[in-house]
């Protein structure tokens, strides 16, 4: 076994060449000292008992060490491959330690925050949902953020990216703080950054801002009374095109307006007059059965059908699902300033003032999740039969403007 005194420490590289390969018993049964493997390779024991290896190298005059791991978890045959390693990038004209330390930096947030999209986005069911994410990182954060190593990100600069926008765009200030903390977090996991996450709110930021729920002022989609509909769809069905039937479809279904533009023919079974919303374009992530009125089915027959296109409201010059503002066109065409999302604000008020429908019948015909966790382990159905009472009478209350006479209020019992 080739072994070094302290007096022989000072030796160049050239003359770790002279020592004898090491085996495996030796590395086992080595006391103090340093003992040669050749080729730059030393194993050090230290007076504790402690064994690791070390790449020793003579760089611009300098005898230099670089560490290669601790013996109990570097075996001998992978220490000498760490070494045969460093010996081609010493020979490459480059230091062995420099460039571990380069490869060893801690990538910038941008980098960061690109490769945690791309391992959960995955997870993400929601379209707008992953476009969200990306724009406001891309518009606020990477500007200021993006090119600073994760591992040097400070609460000061995560505050530079909030402060411009926390009063003026709280929710959306508000959500771009919780995906830097996201990012961040994740990058803990990975090993990338250590220490206290800089962006999280409760017991740090929550000291520096204002709470977004004394900033924010919430907006609720523009909607029309439940008594304005009927006179509003006597002259939507005036009218042609695509997306006004898919508003037309919307507005009689209650159903959000994106799940309404992405529907495709083979979620719809007129023979059994249902409309079923896969769960992966559910807001919950639930399958949706949504029953269809006399009126919606009559709508859907007199649909033509677009070759090579599988939407039931496919925008006719590309086959691909109509955008969210030729809806919006439709109203504004119309009129009117509400949001077909609103439709859904007056179906509600209109099934609780001028109905007898039990509140859980009308909350699971929009979809909404009813009761607590308990309640809904326990609730495996979906109340077809009463929403299919319950939408037949909103398509009969949709189908009486009130130039017919005054409408009498529906007061459908639940059974």
């Amino acid at each position: 076994m080739g072994t070094e005194t302290g007096t022989e420490a000072g030796h160049k590289g050239a003359e770790h060449m002279k020592t004898n390969k090491l085996t495996a018993r030796e590395v086992a049964s080595a006391g103090v000292g340093k003992f040669g493997d050749g080729g730059g390779l030393w194993l050090r024991v230290r007076t504790n008992r402690s064994k690791a290896w070390v790449f020793r190298f003579t760089r611009d005059g300098r005898d230099r060490e670089m560490g290669l791991g601790a013996v109990e978890r570097v075996p001998l045959a992978t220490a000498r491959k760490r070494a045969q390693a460093a010996r081609e990038v010493l020979a490459a004209g480059q230091d062995p330690i420099e460039a571990r330390r380069a490869s060893r930096r801690a990538p910038n947030f941008k980098e960061a925050s690109l490769a945690y999209i791309s391992r959960h986005e995955i997870g993400w069911s929601n379209p707008k949902h992953r476009k969200q994410w990306r724009s406001t990182l891309d518009r606020y954060a990477f500007p200021i953020l993006g090119s600073v190593p994760v591992d040097q990100i400070q609460t000061s600069d995560v505050l530079r990216v909030l402060n411009p926008i926390w009063g003026s765009k709280t929710e959306t200030a508000s959500r771009l703080r919780g995906r830097i903390e996201k990012i961040l977090d994740w990058s803990t996991a990975k090993g990338l950054r250590s220490g206290e996450n800089p962006a999280r709110w409760r017991g740090h930021l929550a000291s520096l801002l204002p709470a977004p729920s004394k900033l924010r002022k919430v907006q609720h989609h523009a909607a029309m009374t439940y008594g304005e509909v009927p006179d509003f769809m006597v002259k939507l069905r005036e009218q042609r095109g695509i997306a006004a039937q898919a508003l037309r479809f919307a507005v009689l279904t209650a159903c959000r307006s994106g799940e309404v533009r992405l529907a495709t023919w083979d979620e719809v079974d007129l023979d059994a007059r249902t409309w079923t919303i896969p769960g992966e374009r559910m807001k919950a992530g639930r399958e949706h059965r949504v029953p269809l009125a006399d009126e919606v089915v009559e709508l859907l027959g007199a649909l033509p059908r677009f070759d090579g296109s599988e939407y039931v409201f496919p925008s006719p010059r590309t086959g691909r699902p109509l955008s969210d503002a030729a809806l919006g066109k439709v109203l504004r065409d119309l009129g009117s300033s509400v949001t077909a999302h609103g439709f859904r604000s007056s179906f509600r008020d209109w099934a609780a003032e001028s109905t007898a429908f039990p509140n859980h019948v009308c909350e699971m015909a929009l979809a909404h999740a009813i009761g607590d966790k308990v309640e809904r382990a326990y609730r495996r159905g979906d109340l077809y039969k009463k929403r299919s009472k319950l939408m037949e009478a909103w398509s009969t209350y949709c189908a009486t403007p009130s130039s017919a006479g005054k409408v009498v209020p529906i007061r459908e019992a639940s059974r």
